[in-house]
């Protein structure tokens, strides 16, 4: 599946993966049509950094105890997806992930010839 850059229907989904799991999370992204970008499939961009949480009484926890303050190790992956795809690779991102609560984030995107 060629991504058309003629179209504004592109957007980027960014979510946030403990170290353990990031490769699991990559994989299901790119077995879904996440990241492609012309004739390149799988394509993703990385950064890591720690994230901070604090579960309550009614959390179940992947990491952390209820009601204390955790830092966790995890790495940002960002991806491009058709908008109309964007959906099943969320489906396919929370299948993955270990959290109870999945941080992401959706952007719309814009091309060079909207400008």
């Amino acid at each position: 599946m060629k991504m058309d850059k003629t179209k504004a229907d592109i957007v980027k989904i960014v979510v946030f993966v403990p170290l353990t799991h990031t490769d699991k999370v990559r994989k299901a992204m790119g077995e879904a049509d996440a990241g492609i970008i012309g004739n390149y499939e799988y394509c993703s961009f990385s950064s890591k950094g720690i994230g901070r949480f604090k579960p309550n009484d009614k959390a179940n926890p992947h990491i952390g105890k209820a009601n204390q303050l955790e830092e966790v190790e995890e790495e940002k992956i960002e991806v491009v997806c058709p908008k109309n795809k964007a959906k099943a690779i969320i489906k396919a991102i929370k299948k993955v992930h270990p959290y109870e609560e999945v941080a992401l984030d959706i952007y719309p995107l814009i091309n060079e010839e909207e400008l």
